[in-house]
């Protein structure tokens, strides 16, 4: 179950919630403001392949959980028309290069991203897609941030210039603490493969928050 998918169902893009340590979680307030029966319209959410749970909150506001949040990835690509570049902000500078710099952090994350797809063609990395792998800490983490992009590229005010920092920091620890790639004499896996595919989606959003802030997506630094 995506972002996507939950806004053709509830009429509206769901909010994701929380850290998503434990479970994917995703607000709607879409059976309070539809003057529908939340109860009934859980039952009806909760019959769906994909949920995991949807509980009843006070005002009508639902609580969904689902089952296998690495299915989000799924319907992330590039954006087709980029962003609009956001008036009376000034782009982000690529120097000085330390963390305290976003345009080099955020940057940074796109490069890493961009070269995951590189290594993982020259090192056989490849296979169906499997998005339930995607259930380490660190895969999740990189999960919840994404799962704010579909959200944000249909607001008014996406607001991607903080967005596009929590996402670059959540994917450097991915990057550097849950790798994609195989190491030494380690064979390609499944969850090798599904990390991949998670770092093109972190590319595709990190070029399009770039775009919006007036940057550019650099492939090397």
């Amino acid at each position: 179950m995506t972002p996507a998918r939950l806004d053709e169902l509830l009429g509206m893009p769901p909010i994701p919630r929380g850290t998503w340590a434990r479970e994917a979680v995703y607000l709607s307030p879409a059976a309070a403001r539809g003057g529908r029966d939340p109860e009934a319209t859980a039952g009806r959410l909760r019959a769906l392949p994909g949920i995991e749970d949807v509980r009843v909150r006070p005002g009508g506001f639902l609580e969904i959980v689902v089952a296998v949040p690495g299915e989000l990835v799924t319907e992330i690509a590039p954006a087709a028309v980029p962003g609009t570049p956001v008036t009376g902000v000034p782009p982000w500078e690529d120097l000085p290069g330390t963390w305290a710099n976003p345009g080099f952090v955020v940057r940074y994350a796109h490069v890493r991203a961009v070269a995951v797809q590189r290594w993982a063609a020259e090192l056989g990395v490849g296979g169906r897609f499997r998005p339930e792998l995607l259930d380490g800490r660190l895969d999740r983490a990189v999960l919840r941030v994404l799962a704010e992009a579909y959200g944000r590229r249909t607001s008014r005010d996406p607001g991607w210039a903080a967005y596009a920092g929590r996402l670059a920091l959540a994917y450097h620890d991915a990057f550097e603490g849950a790798g994609a790639l195989p190491v030494g004499d380690e064979e390609p896996s499944p969850l090798h493969a599904a990390r991949v595919r998670l770092a093109r989606a972190v590319r595709d959003v990190l070029a399009e928050a770039l775009a919006a802030v007036g940057g550019t997506a650099p492939d090397r630094m």
